[in-house]
């Protein structure tokens, strides 16, 4: 076979010649995750890594938050370092650097790349900061050992890595009181992501309900929080009289447990832990016994019964490494520095929770980040990165601020300057405002004088926080009364007012990361209107990328800057739509003339321009399906949706798709089981259970679902609407039909809600779940809405989710029959249909939903829209659910009865051939059932497919005729079908809104799946252009080229219309099928495959192949040979 010009046998010699060269190099030399080389050497059986020749190496011991900062800050200090200096870092962790601070918000997603400090992480837990900046970063990976006369570094690995400056950034472990029974089960500490998913997994797998968290100050509450996000009542145990007793005072204390009480938690201060108790009712350490409750030494006081316990009540800094080096510690530990954070050895550094200064450990990220801007330039100095003025007046550290503004458990909660003043200190007075029923307690700091702003402690209502504490910070004297700082903004009525910054471009926005207002405004600038986004900017610019609190600031800065710039943040729904999903919803459901908004086309002229997208014609279907529920397919409504409902089916790897019928609360007779594993030994397909009880069967090819349909349909079998944004299942345990504990009838009310609300189409899929216990077996609370049943009725939950991101739902109502149910239900999904944004779950919506008139939070809003229709909305919401109730039909029953309908599912247009799955991609037996191969990696053989032609046409030197592929009312309008030609998948778009045809391959290049005729068409820019299906790339369809950045192609031919036919003008069916042929484009299991060789079929004779390839692309001077 011929590749490009060579043969596989010269491509293989070359491969050894490859592997022989790369063995022999690494015999003497080591790679590291940058392109540079690092020379090796053998001392005592260790491997010594030596920096690259004629560079320093800088080792970072330590690739936590500040750790990483200081590499950041040194790659900045000196543009070139890169080339003068090799970086390394030791991360015992199984992920390189994390925001720690924000470790709480792990459960919105139990995503860990939402934490990265620098980018997505790999399977293997790095990003491609590292090698795009030349770090070696060495996973996995705890420093032992460190020899300062030898300049040396030993890891856990035995890896030995020589310095020439090396960096502590240890940081701290959690401090864990000498408790009897701490090393029991269930006992953890709060610190890193394992920690949470360890809690995770312990809580699933014991059943646990009820935990304690020993410490309240900023890491207790923090925990609290994380115990409170698994669903399990949380008891906060202080051994002071208050919490947060560094932040705040008793009033502070008094208004904060009010709030974190009301939310649910217990607050248990001056409390004496003397022992985690076993569940053996062992008390010491004699046993390892799971903890099962906490034992106080106060008079008085019964044990606390717990499942769980959760240490975080303090830090120790993690100094052993430096002690073993002899680096001089501080009398309770900590490794000394001075102003240039230089420890006892000169070479030396050490910033973060590890470094001792002043006799002090700073805790928080921001002086962290503060140490490690000045290391930075210390280092640059010492190793002669920066010169002259760069190297004068380097800056030191000599202490930092410890305000801190935090949003703990729900209430802000801040302090800033001088809050708690030492009793000899007598140039104080103080302002007090306390004000219990609302929850909102503030005390300010003044001189006797009153003149100026000293400091203070803000609970329950933070927002002037920047202004209050730049008052503190500056020298000028108070322009205004002290009183008119005290009032908190929320109690001056209106509508709460935005924090604002002062326009000096000196202002600290950010102070993690020490952002002033002038560098935000420079860098939204430089991004200009088009990319100044909230993400971009705090990637340029590191704003709001510490604790968070400052991203309320930051994007009133961005907002304001980009109409300075003649733009606008804006909610719009698309180029095509100048306004949200909420405001076209609006148009549409309050128009006078209802005829005048039913179609695509009608509502784009009147409230839209140009051709729609793949964003907003699924939109408005979605729209269209949830105020009239017409049949999706019907007039012209299958060209808006989006690949799964076009296809009733959801598109899997490779273009084939899945069938999931609906099994109303789980329940399933012998004969449709039966009926289901006939089906599926009838078409070969693969059959999963998923995890809301159904049954999934996957390996379908499009022509092939009405017939599987029409076989489940005779089983009594209806759409799941798997494949739509609509309600999926209603799950159910067995309830008080067979379980022992059941007190309720849960699968019968499952059935109930679930064909009651099948069919609904909604902004995201929902999911719904009844239990027949408190013990909970459907995991009602994680869905959407769920039924919990008790003694007189059930609880009803709204606006949970799992997923990515999960979401406890909350309690709407309690003890309701099943009838008031399903009137709150009615209510609450039209409510969130009417009012959600586009693909926004419930959760979310609910979340952004106002507040009660008496607070509350947004569930109260529900109550009262919902329950006592505070709107007076209630009867329309109850009328359109009735309406969607009544017309629900089973949209594959609709499709096999129909012939019309059904021939939307012919594979090709001018053929009744069919080519089957096994001929689109490869499929591999797996445990006794046949699976599509895997996709390799993109950037891997057989993705990102390009023509074997250096010129945009490959079939530029053709010879082509115009070929007729069928009449034109067989190409549906607005919509993409596919013809076959030789061997070969062709797409042609009849795209009747612009009057213009286009024809293309169907692969696309990216997976090389025969998909793109399934894709949306729509305009960008004015541009026509479709969306592939699987992964939405987009390709322009006069041209061919990627969209939006990319430099992938498709092949585009000219199609021409002729007294009611259409016709393509293409080479002859060999040379087509020659580059664009099935057989050639098929990904195969094997991933050693060159993509543009096996682009290529081999003919039956040898000379016929070269021939082809002549044609095509021999030139005067050379043939392929």
């Amino acid at each position: 076979m011929m590749i490009r010009g060579y043969t596989r046998a010269a491509l293989s010699l070359s491969a050894l010649v490859v592997t022989l060269t790369s063995t022999n190099a690494f015999l003497n030399t080591r790679y590291s995750s940058s392109s540079h080389p690092t020379t090796t050497t053998q001392h005592n059986s260790k491997i010594v890594l030596n920096a690259e020749q004629n560079k320093k190496r800088v080792v970072v011991i330590g690739n936590g938050m500040v750790g990483q900062r200081f590499m950041e800050n040194l790659l900045k200090v000196a543009p070139d370092a890169s080339e003068k200096v090799q970086l390394a870092t030791f991360c015992e962790e199984p992920r390189a650097a994390y925001n720690r601070v924000k470790l709480t918000s792990y459960f919105e997603t139990r995503d860990p790349s939402v934490l990265s400090m620098t980018g997505e992480f790999d399977d293997d837990g790095k990003t491609s900061w590292f090698a795009e900046n030349d770090v070696e970063l060495l996973l996995n990976d705890r420093a032992v050992e460190m020899d300062p006369a030898k300049k040396t570094i030993t890891g856990k690995s035995g890896k030995c890595i020589d310095y020439d400056v090396a960096v502590m950034a240890t940081g701290s472990y959690p401090f864990v009181p000498p408790i009897p029974g701490r090393n029991r089960p269930g006992v953890f500490v709060y610190r890193t992501i394992e920690d949470l998913e360890a809690m995770l997994a312990y809580v699933k797998d014991n059943g646990v309900t009820s935990a304690a968290v020993i410490g309240g100050g900023l890491l207790g509450l923090e925990a609290a929080k994380a115990v409170a996000d698994m669903n399990v009542e949380s008891h906060i145990i202080e051994f002071a009289p208050i919490l947060m007793c560094r932040q705040i005072d008793q009033g502070g204390h008094d208004a904060l447990v009010g709030t974190i009480e009301d939310l649910g938690l217990k607050v248990h201060c001056d409390a004496r832990t003397s022992a985690f108790v076993g569940s053996d009712g062992t008390i010491g350490d004699e046993s390892d016994a799971p903890v099962s409750a906490l034992n106080f030494s106060n008079e008085g006081w019964d044990d606390l019964p717990v499942q769980m316990v959760v240490v975080s009540c303090g830090i120790k800094p993690r100094d052993e490494l430096a002690k073993l080096a002899g680096l001089e510690l501080g009398q309770r530990g900590g490794i000394v520095v001075d102003e240039s954070l230089r420890t006892s050895e000169s070479d030396v550094f050490a910033i973060g929770e590890c470094a001792l200064y002043n006799n002090f450990i700073y805790g928080l990220i921001a002086p962290g980040y503060d140490m490690a801007g000045v290391a930075a330039k210390a280092v640059a100095k010492d190793l002669g990165l920066i010169e002259g003025d760069d190297a004068k007046d380097l800056p030191q550290f000599t202490g930092a601020d410890l305000s801190t503004k935090l949003k703990l458990l729900g209430c802000d909660v801040a302090s800033f300057g001088v809050n708690q003043p030492k009793p000899d200190d007598e140039d104080v007075s103080d302002l007090v405002w306390n004000d219990p029923v609302n929850r909102v307690y503030r005390k300010l700091i003044f001189n006797k004088a009153g003149t100026k702003l000293r400091g203070g402690i803000l609970v329950g209502d933070a927002g002037d926080y920047t202004t209050l504490h730049r008052l503190a910070m500056s020298d000028d004297e108070l322009e205004e009364s002290p009183a008119f700082l005290l009032t908190p903004p929320s109690a001056l009525g209106g509508a709460p007012k935005e924090e604002t910054v002062s326009e000096d471009p000196s202002s600290q926005v950010c102070s993690c990361n020490d952002v002033t207002r002038g560098t935000l405004v420079t860098a939204i600038q430089d991004l200009g209107v088009e990319g100044a986004t909230l993400s971009a900017v705090k990637k340029c610019t590191n704003a709001g990328t510490g604790c968070g609190g400052c991203e309320p600031l930051v994007k009133n800065i961005l907002s304001a800057e980009v109409k300075k710039l003649g733009g606008a943040l804006t909610n719009h729904l698309c180029e095509h739509f100048p306004m949200s999903r909420q405001e076209l919803m609006l148009k549409l459901r309050m128009d006078a003339d209802p005829s005048s908004v039913d179609s695509f086309p009608k509502i784009l002229e009147k409230h839209g321009h140009g051709d729609g997208c793949e964003i907003c014609k699924p939109a408005v279907a979605s729209m269209l399906a949830s105020l009239n529920n017409e049949i999706i397919l019907d007039g012209g409504r299958d060209a808006l949706q989006d690949t799964n409902d076009r296809s009733l089916a959801n598109m899997q790897r490779g273009g084939t798709y899945s069938i999931v019928p609906r099994v109303p609360g789980g329940e399933l007779t012998p004969q449709q089981l039966v009926a289901l594993g006939v089906t599926a030994e009838k078409y070969g397909l693969y059959s999963k259970i998923t995890g809301a009880q159904r049954v999934d069967l996957f390996g379908a090819s499009k022509h092939q679902l009405p017939d599987i349909w029409e076989d489940l349909g005779k089983a009594g079998f209806e759409s799941g609407h798997a494949y739509g944004k609509a309600l999926r299942t209603v799950k159910s345990c067995v309830g008080s039909t067979w379980c022992r504990y059941g007190v309720q009838d849960s699968v019968s009310f499952a059935v109930r809600v679930e064909n009651r609300y099948k069919g609904v189409r909604s902004p995201h899929k929902m999911k719904s779940a009844v239990s027949g216990c408190a013990r909970e077996c459907a995991e009602a609370v994680g869905k959407d809405f769920g039924m919990i049943a008790t003694e007189h009725g059930y609880n009803l939950y709204v606006g949970g989710n799992g997923g990515a991101t999960p979401v406890h739902a909350q309690l709407l109502a309690a003890d309701i029959d099943e009838d008031t149910v399903l009137k709150y239900l009615d209510r609450y999904l039209m409510y969130y249909i009417l009012t959600a944004d586009r693909l926004e779950r419930t959760a979310p919506w609910q979340a952004k939903l106002p507040s009660g008139k008496n607070g509350g939070g947004p569930i109260e809003h529900l109550k009262e829209v919902i329950i006592e229709d505070s709107l007076g909305i209630c009867a329309e919401l109850d009328r359109r659910m009735e309406h969607l109730v009544n017309t629900y039909h089973d949209e594959w029953a609709e499709v096999v009865k129909d012939p019309v309908k059904r021939a939307k599912f012919k594979q090709f247009v001018n053929t009744d051939a069919n080519q089957e799955k096994d001929e689109l991609i490869d499929f591999v037996d797996m445990r006794g059932q046949k699976r599509p191969a895997d996709w390799p990696a993109d950037g891997q053989p057989q993705t990102f497919w390009k023509p074997p032609s250096d010129v945009m046409d490959v079939f530029s030197r053709s010879e082509k005729s115009w070929v007729k592929v069928g009449s034109v009312d067989q190409f549906a309008p607005n919509v993409g079908s596919t013809i076959l030609y030789g061997e070969t998948q062709l797409a042609v778009f009849n795209n009747a809104h612009r009057g213009e045809w286009y024809c293309t391959q169907n692969m696309c290049p990216h997976k090389q799946a025969f998909v793109l005729s399934q894709g949306i068409l729509g305009d960008a820019g004015g541009e026509p252009k479709v969306a592939c299906p699987l992964h939405k790339k987009q390709f322009g369809l006069k041209d061919g080229k990627e969209m939006g950045g990319g430099d992938l192609n498709i092949i585009t031919f000219s199609v021409k219309l002729e007294q009611g036919d259409v016709f393509v003008e293409l080479p002859s069916e060999e040379e087509v099928d020659a580059i664009l042929g099935t057989s050639g484009l098929r990904v195969l299991a094997t991933s050693c495959t060159d993509v543009a060789a096996d682009a290529l079929p081999l003919p039956s004779k040898k000379k016929e192949k070269k021939n082809v390839f002549q044609k095509l692309f021999m030139t005067n001077s050379t043939a392929i040979n």
